[in-house]
């Protein structure tokens, strides 16, 4: 792993990033009457893709913006450069982090056109974002965010556009919470106009095409399992290197079952949620293998699963695989609307570091003689994993994320001493369930929770 290569700069990328961020500062205040600070964002965002394929809409739209008179294809176009701008920087970030592991990436397959879905909804859909667009984050009111619910109603029955449904679904309660927009002190101006942007694009007929789908054969390796935790949902995002049966390279994949779950289910009680859609889970936990038979999964990595094409294998320790399968293993592609720098996140192997925790509490990996951020943040409430063993680490399986403009490192699991003796914890080491109290305790609380829940469910059901 050559640390240092994280910490070199990256040629362009903040002049991109200046260019994203002032047209995100004219989404603040909203362009149907804009001032000229709001008019130069889409200015700016024109100059950065000049001599691109998309110059000539975006400058249009750029000058029919900044005098007010922008519509809904321009504001596509304006989402569209945005898009592309933030997607060359991920691609530079990607590079950096698999020239910096010595890995290389597959092929890039193009999409299957799908069923067209109702042009009427995406209309609907696009007319909103644009609503939003010249109103300006200072400006929604519940009269304007309101204006989603029915068009998300209309779209929800139709499997075609439940992903951009979902993201309206979403923006909209965003929004809804933070009204009136012109009483919020901090906005969070990138994700919304991350948020925006994405909707605005998926509103283009084919934007959401089907992903290119083939069939794993082979042995599934887990390296460890990503936890993301919200009030209303939980995901588990395992990821693993898989050796095909036909003995070609292995490559990098990922496996992911998110669930909704109430509020008052936290912790290691979310793994009750997840286990039954995913028996991987118990297999990540216990540190074994799964043997593939005709799984699907698409060109970008990631396995669509069904526990019917897959059985238990044997052990398969997940520090074994990261030293010997991990470094030959082949990176997925990225789909195109899926290039953003939050997207990124690389798994890699750490040992041989040192550990420090300075005075605001910030852990730090010197690796090779370079300083990588540990994002303790990350670390889930659903595992044995704490801040404190990853301090007292010597070998680390992680990601490499890209976060607040440099590079860090998020824990899945660490080798540690205990007693003279090396042991392993695992942020997802209670996913097939766990004997240690604290899991138990969680566990017992969730199942407690799930009980009164159905309890009320079903006496407003009766009633």
């Amino acid at each position: 792993m050559r640390a240092d290569l994280l910490t070199e700069p990256v040629d362009g990328l903040d002049e991109a990033l200046e260019a994203v961020d002032a047209f995100d500062r004219a989404l603040v205040a909203g362009l149907l009457r804009p001032q000229p600070a709001e008019a130069a964002g889409p200015t700016r965002l024109a100059d950065a893709v000049t001599g691109t394929p998309l110059a000539g809409r975006v400058a249009e739209a750029a000058a029919k913006a900044a005098a007010g008179a922008a519509g809904e294809d321009h504001f596509v176009a304006l989402a569209a450069a945005r898009t592309a701008l933030l997607g060359s920087v991920h691609d530079a970030l990607l590079d950096r982090v698999e020239e910096a592991a010595s890995r290389t990436r597959g092929e890039r397959a193009d999409p299957e056109a799908g069923d067209r879905p109702a042009a009427n909804l995406l209309t609907a859909a696009r007319a909103w974002l644009s609503d939003l667009a010249r109103c300006g984050w200072q400006g929604i009111d519940h009269e304007v965010v309101s204006g989603a619910a029915e068009v998300v109603s209309a779209m929800l029955p139709d499997p075609a556009l439940r992903r951009l449904a979902s993201l309206l679904d979403g923006f909209a309660a965003e929004l809804a919470a933070s009204c009136p927009g012109s009483s919020m002190e901090r906005l969070p101006v990138r994700r919304w106009a991350d948020l925006w942007s994405r909707g605005m694009l998926l509103t283009v007929p084919g934007a959401a095409a089907t992903p290119v789908t083939g069939t794993a054969d082979g042995r599934l390796l887990p390296l460890g399992i990503d936890v993301q935790e919200h009030a209303t949902a939980a995901q588990a995002q395992v990821h693993a290197v898989f050796e095909p049966a036909d003995g070609s390279a292995p490559r990098l994949v990922r496996a992911s079952v998110s669930v909704p779950k109430p509020d008052t289910v936290v912790g290691a009680g979310i793994w009750q949620l997840m286990r039954p859609h995913m028996s991987l889970l118990a297999a990540a936990g216990e540190g074994r293998s799964m043997d593939l038979t005709g799984m699907p999964v698409t060109a970008e990595g990631d396995l669509v699963w069904s526990d019917e094409h897959a059985r238990p294998g044997q052990p398969a320790e997940a520090f074994a695989t990261a030293r010997v399968a991990l470094p030959t293993a082949t990176a997925p592609v990225t789909a195109p609307l899926d290039r953003h720098p939050a997207r990124i996140a690389v798994p890699v192997f750490l040992e041989g570091y040192t550990a420090r925790t300075d005075d605001e509490g910030v852990l730090t990996f010197t690796v090779a003689g370079v300083d990588l951020r540990v994002d303790t943040d990350r670390i889930p409430a659903a595992g044995p994993l704490t801040p404190e063993t990853v301090a007292r680490s010597g070998a680390c399986v992680a990601l490499i994320r890209w976060d607040a403009g440099e590079f860090a490192v998020q824990p899945l699991a660490v080798e540690t001493t205990v007693r003279k003796k090396v042991t392993s914890v695992h942020a997802g080491a209670w996913a097939g369930g766990t004997t240690d109290k604290a899991g138990v305790r969680a566990e017992k609380a969730a199942t407690d929770a799930a009980k009164v829940l159905s309890e009320r469910a079903g006496r407003l059901l009766r009633k």
